[in-house]
C-alpha cells in the first residue's frame, strides 16, 4: 500500500509521465522491434548498395545507409540511432573495402571521416526534431487539459454565482471532477463527526458498481476521506489493495484502485472532502491534489453562500414574525383598551342625553359628543383592522380576504381554494399581499375590477391578484411593492409581476407552506 497525506510531491510513476527521460533513455516503441527494423534496414541497404555497385562501379553509395539511421532516430531513443550509425558504418566499410573493416590507407579513412560525423549529426538533428515534436505535443495536451479544467470550473462557478441549490451544485461538481480530471469516479463527502462521513454527491464510472448517495461510512482505517478528516490536508492512496477498514473494503468492492482527496473548508472549518478515484492501475498524476483543490474551493463557496442565505432568510423571517406579533399586540391593546373605552363613553353620553329634555341645549351638545365618540370608535376599529384583522386570526384567509374585497372601492372577486389552514406566518403574509395589491390597484391602476385567487401549488401557497387596469407596475417607484417583495422573500417565497402597458397587472406570490 502506498499512501501520502500531503500530495505536494506526488508519485513519479504517474499515468502520463512527462519530461525528456522517456525520450532519451526509453523507447517509444519496443526495443526488440527497433533492433529488428534496424537489422532489416541494414540488410536491405546492403543489398541495394550491392546492386548499385555492380551497375555503377567505382562509386560510393554510403548515403543509402543514412536511411536506416534516420528511421531508427525518428522512432526510437537516441542511443539506438548511435548504434545504428556504427552498425551501418561497419557494413558500409566491409562492402567498400572488399570485406575488410579496418582501413589501411588514408584514402580508405575518407568514408569513415565523412560518413560517421554526418550520420551522427543526422541522428542528433532527427532526435532534436522528434524531441521538439514531443514537447509540442505535451504542451498542446497540457493547454487542452487546462482549458477543459477551466471550462469545468467556470460551469460550476456559474451555478454558484446564480445561487443554485446545494444539491445541484454538488452533483455538478462530482460530474465535472470526474470528467475534467479523467479519474472515472468522483465523490463529495460531508463529515458528520470525528469518525463518520456522508456521501452527498457522486459520479460513478461506467461499468462499475454505483456508490450510493446518502450513505454514512465509518472513516477509520486507510481511506482518503479519513486521511483528509484526520489531517485537514490533501491526501492520496496510490493503491487500495492492502488498505484496512470498512471504508477501504467498500472502495475495493467498487473496483477503485487509487484515490486523491482535497479538503472542503467552509469559513475556517473542515466541512468535508472532494474525492477522485480511478479503477486504472498505477498512481494518479502528481499534480492531482492541486487540480482537485480548485473544485473543492468552489464547493466551499457554494456551501458558504447557501448557509449565509439560509441564515439571512431565517433572520428576515424572525423579523417579520416579530413585527406581526407586535402589530397583533397593538391591535389587541387598542381593541380591548381605547376602543372599549370609547364605546363605553358613547353609551354614557347616550344615557345623559336621554335624561335631559329634548329641547335642552345641553342635550343637543351631548348628542353631538356621542356621535363623535361613535365615529372615533369606528375609525379606531378600521385602524386596528388594518394593523392585524381579528377575522384573520379567528376565521382564516377566506373570510379575511372577502372582508378586504367588500371594503375595496371597486368590484373584487375572491376565490380561496385551500383545504387546511397554513401556518400563521403564511396566512399573515398572504393577507398583506392581497391588501397591499388592492391598495395599489385603487391608487394607480384605474381598474374596473379585480380578481383574487389563493390555492396550493406544490409545496407553496399561491396568491394571484389580477386587474384590468392601465398596467406598467413595477417593484420600484415607491408603489409599495418593494416592501411586499421583501415580506414574501423573508418567508422564503418569491414575487412575480406581469404588467404590460395598457393590459392590466397580474401579481403572483408563492409562499412555502413548510418552514425552511
Amino acid at each position: 500500500m502506498a499512501a501520502r497525506s500531503d500530495g505536494a510531491d506526488g508519485p513519479r510513476n504517474g499515468w502520463a509521465p512527462s519530461g525528456l527521460t522517456p525520450f532519451l533513455l526509453g523507447p517509444t516503441a519496443p526495443l526488440w522491434l527497433g533492433f529488428a527494423v534496424g537489422a532489416v534496414l541494414i540488410v536491405a541497404e546492403a543489398a541495394l548498395v550491392g546492386l548499385l555497385g555492380r551497375a555503377l562501379p567505382h562509386q560510393m553509395f554510403g548515403v543509402v545507409f543514412f536511411l536506416g539511421v534516420l528511421v531508427i532516430s525518428a522512432g526510437w531513443p537516441m542511443w539506438m540511432g548511435v548504434v545504428m550509425t556504427f552498425a551501418s558504418t561497419v557494413v558500409y566499410l566491409r562492402m567498400h573495402l572488399g570485406g575488410m573493416v579496418i582501413p589501411h590507407t588514408l584514402q580508405d579513412l575518407i568514408p569513415i571521416v565523412v560518413y560517421m560525423p554526418v550520420a551522427l549529426l543526422a541522428n542528433v538533428l532527427v532526435g532534436q526534431a522528434r524531441l521538439r515534436a514531443v514537447e509540442a505535443r505535451e504542451a498542446a495536451e497540457k493547454v487542452s487539459e487546462l482549458a477543459e479544467r477551466q471550462a469545468a470550473l467556470r460551469r460550476v462557478a456559474t451555478l454558484v454565482a446564480r445561487g443554485a441549490p446545494p444539491d445541484e451544485v454538488l452533483t455538478a461538481v462530482a460530474d465535472e471532477v470526474a470528467n475534467a480530471l479523467h479519474m472515472g469516479n468522483a465523490a463529495l463527502f460531508r463529515y458528520v463527526d470525528d469518525e463518520y462521513g456522508e456521501i452527498v454527491a457522486v459520479h460513478d464510472e461506467a461499468g462499475h458498481p454505483r456508490m450510493p448517495v446518502g450513505v454514512r461510512l465509518r472513516l477509520t482505517g486507510d481511506n482518503v476521506a479519513g486521511m483528509v478528516l484526520r489531517t485537514g490536508r490533501a491526501a492520496r492512496l496510490d493503491s487500495h489493495e492492502d488498505a484496512t477498514g470498512a471504508a477501504a473494503a467498500a472502495i475495493r468492492d467498487l473496483g477503485l484502485r487509487s484515490g486523491v482527496g482535497a479538503p472542503i473548508i467552509v469559513e475556517g472549518r473542515l466541512w468535508g472532502a472532494a474525492i477522485a478515484g480511478s479503477s486504472r492501475p498505477g498512481a494518479p498524476p502528481p499534480d492531482m491534489e492541486s487540480r482537485l483543490a480548485d473544485f473543492a474551493e468552489l464547493v466551499a463557496t457554494a456551501i458558504a453562500n447557501t448557509e449565509s442565505r439560509r441564515e439571512l432568510m431565517a433572520s428576515r423571517a424572525r423579523i417579520v414574525t416579530a413585527g406581526d406579533e407586535a402589530m397583533r399586540r397593538i391591535e389587541r391593546d387598542l381593541h380591548d383598551g381605547a376602543q372599549q373605552r370609547l364605546v363605553a363613553l358613547a353609551l354614557t353620553s347616550r344615557s345623559l342625553q336621554a335624561s335631559l329634555q329634548p329641547d335642552d341645549a345641553l342635550a343637543h351638545e351631548i348628542a353631538e359628543l356621542g356621535d363623535g365618540l361613535v365615529a372615533a370608535s369606528e375609525e379606531l376599529r378600521q385602524i386596528t383592522h388594518g394593523i392585524h384583522p381579528a377575522v384573520l386570526t379567528n376565521g382564516g384567509l377566506r373570510p379575511a380576504l372577502r372582508a378586504l374585497g367588500r371594503r375595496a372601492p371597486l368590484p373584487v372577486e375572491v376565490s380561496v381554494d385551500v383545504a387546511n389552514r397554513p401556518r400563521e406566518s403564511v396566512e399573515v403574509g398572504a393577507y398583506y399581499v392581497v391588501a397591499e395589491a388592492l391598495t395599489n390597484v385603487t391608487k394607480h391602476a384605474d381598474a374596473s375590477q379585480v380578481e383574487v385567487s389563493v390555492d396550493v401549488d406544490g409545496g407553496a401557497l399561491r396568491i394571484v391578484v389580477a386587474d384590468d387596469g392601465v398596467g406598467g407596475a413595477d417593484t420600484g417607484g415607491g408603489s409599495g411593492l418593494v416592501g411586499l417583495k421583501d415580506r414574501v422573500e423573508a418567508l422564503g417565497g418569491r414575487l412575480q409581476i406581469v404588467s404590460p402597458m395598457g393590459r392590466g397587472t397580474t401579481l403572483t406570490a408563492y409562499i412555502p407552506l413548510a418552514a425552511d
